[in-house]
């Protein structure tokens, strides 16, 4: 079985990212024991990542080079917004465990849109967050392994993303 559209892929790799300085800093490592799961060809990891692994089989290595622009693109400042605190209270209360520099926050936009928001600033304004990936401006170097591939099945090709261990549970 080769990688192709509708299979469920596991991967494992290391990513190194280049930011012009330090050049191939380590960012993250996934192993072959607890690989990535992905279902192919529906958007869900970077498109020059997907031409990489393209018809490869399961236990053949690969190697990708993406440059920021095929990445995450440039780090953009209007990204960085000022969330009023209050926008942090549940029934009335504040809630501490929640704001803290460094802490990241799934939210969602007035469209209903996904985004991971980091703390940055807590003051007087409110609390500063930066909506920006944390590889935007960053080139990527992915160097890994098709740890196995198999079939989707027809609810995970319908939904657009993997189920079971390693995928989305329901």
């Amino acid at each position: 079985m080769i990688v192709e559209k509708n299979k469920v892929v596991a991967l494992s790799y290391e990513l190194h990212v280049d930011d012009g300085e330090t050049r191939k800093t380590f960012f993250e490592s996934v192993s072959k024991e607890k690989p990535f799961y992905f279902l192919f060809g529906t958007g869900n990891i970077l498109p020059k990542l997907e031409e990489a692994i393209l018809g490869k089989s399961a236990g053949e290595g690969f190697e990708a080079f993406i440059d920021y622009e095929n990445a995450y693109g440039d780090y953009d400042e209007s990204k960085r917004v000022i969330v009023p605190k209050s926008n942090f209270k549940e029934d009335g209360k504040k809630q501490k465990e929640l704001l803290k520099v460094g802490k990241v926050i799934p939210m969602q936009d007035d469209q209903g849109n996904q985004l991971r928001g980091e703390i940055i600033k807590i003051d007087y304004k409110g609390v500063h967050m930066d909506f920006n990936s944390p590889l935007a401006g960053l080139d990527l170097y992915f160097k890994g392994e098709i740890v196995s591939i198999r079939e989707a099945d027809p609810e995970e090709i319908d939904h657009g993303h993997v189920h079971g261990p390693g995928g989305h549970q329901h």
